[in-house]
């Protein structure tokens, strides 16, 4: 019974991972902002993303989505939590860790906030040449 589920829970992550929206966020890989102007980038091409994260990576998913909603980006769509068995080669048994997803989608101003910011960048840009 235990391979079954194994299998079945093994396909739900080969589906879920092929998701082109979904960014699965790590507390050791990337610094906090790579997420948040990952999302923006994924959010101007499929106006929502999923931000995705297990265990000690939960806090800088919620940090990231917190900055984009206050920031006026993005507005919560969906937040899911649940707890997923991860196979711990130390212990030689399955460990529990929570997971958290989190989908987001596009404010109304999302587009002209990111006109405004580019202008901005682009301004400093030149200041900077000059």
């Amino acid at each position: 019974m235990e391979e079954i589920t194994d299998g079945v829970n093994s396909m739900n992550l080969a589906t879920d991972s092929q998701k082109k929206n979904r960014i699965q966020v790590s507390n050791t890989k990337k610094p906090l902002f790579f997420y948040v102007n990952l999302a923006k980038r994924y959010m101007q091409q499929y106006n929502d993303v999923e931000l995705s994260a297990l265990g000690m990576a939960i806090a800088t998913v919620v940090t990231v989505a917190e900055i984009l909603k206050n920031n006026g980006l993005a507005i919560e769509k969906k937040i899911m939590t649940t707890t997923v068995d991860i196979k711990d080669d130390s212990r030689g048994r399955p460990v529990q860790k929570a997971k958290i997803e989190i989908t987001l989608v596009k404010s109304d101003k999302f587009d002209e906030l990111m006109a405004e910011a580019k202008e901005e960048k682009e301004t400093a840009e030149a200041q900077v040449q000059s």
